[in-house]
């Protein structure tokens, strides 16, 4: 039995510090078996490794996430580096991309930064985990170079139009990475799904202690409450909680390479 698959849970983070170990267990008796972790940026890399280092099935990724991108930004940049070309093993770079949703103070340098990072996934053979927020056109813009080379990933929390969609399909290597925000009263993501991404291109995640699924929304988000998720996209695709159980955690597994 594969389980659920947590595609995407900031785990090691600070709103987790008081019950990390109950939030495991909580995953557990709810079918979670796979958790995977992108990074923040360079000062979260020993408090990710540590968690799982100590914890099985727990996998480790590695980069910088874009609102992380700064005046200090070179500094940051290469210390990440640094452990991305290190003996540690990372199951993918990430948590990486573009976010133009309160700041475009260092746009150029997102844009610098993210495509540095693909060429790092392209170099190492890992998928890439990709972040983006009111930037669909800019991101598209940075991947397009790279549309034919052997580039494999997961769109984390997607929220663009049918279009934008319909484009990042176009990646065969990419899955869509769906959380909470699809049971939200006002998505338009349901209708989205439904339309134009095929269950065989979906995987799921949390983004926790984020965007906690309806009934939690507003509270801490954890792993356990990725069945929310999957609940809705059962749904969503007409079919059993089983199938989409099976399918979206066998979707992670052709990204992650992990049997």
């Amino acid at each position: 039995m594969l389980g659920l698959i947590d595609t995407h849970t900031h785990l090691f983070v600070e709103e987790f510090d008081e019950d990390r170990e109950l939030v495991l267990i909580r995953a557990g008796k709810a079918g979670v078996t796979r958790l995977f972790m992108p990074n923040i940026d360079d000062t979260s890399v020993e408090r990710m490794l540590a968690l799982c280092d100590t914890h099985e099935g727990c996998y480790p990724m590695i980069g910088l996430h874009p609102t992380s991108v700064d005046a200090d930004w070179e500094v940051r940049l290469k210390r990440v580096e640094e452990w991305f070309r290190s003996d540690r093993k990372f199951y993918g770079i990430g948590e990486v991309g573009l976010d133009f949703y309160w700041d475009t103070t260092y746009r150029k340098e997102q844009l610098d930064v993210f495509d540095r990072q693909i060429r790092w996934a392209l170099a190492s053979g890992l998928p890439l985990i990709v972040h983006c927020r009111s930037a669909y056109p800019e991101l598209l813009e940075v991947l397009s170079p790279y549309k034919h080379e052997n580039l494999k990933g997961i769109f984390h929390c997607f929220s663009g139009t049918e279009d934008d969609a319909a484009r990042l399909l176009e990646y065969s290597g990419f899955m869509l990475g769906v959380n909470g925000t699809v049971t939200f009263k006002k998505s338009v993501l349901p209708a989205l799904l439904k339309a134009v991404v095929p269950l065989e291109r979906v995987v799921l995640e949390t983004d926790s202690p984020y965007l906690a699924p309806v009934p939690y929304r507003g509270k801490r988000n954890e792993s356990a409450y990725i069945i929310k998720v999957a609940e809705k996209l059962s749904d969503i695709y007409g079919t059993t909680w089983d199938k989409i159980a099976r399918v979206t955690s066998e979707n992670a597994l052709k990204v992650f390479k992990i049997i």
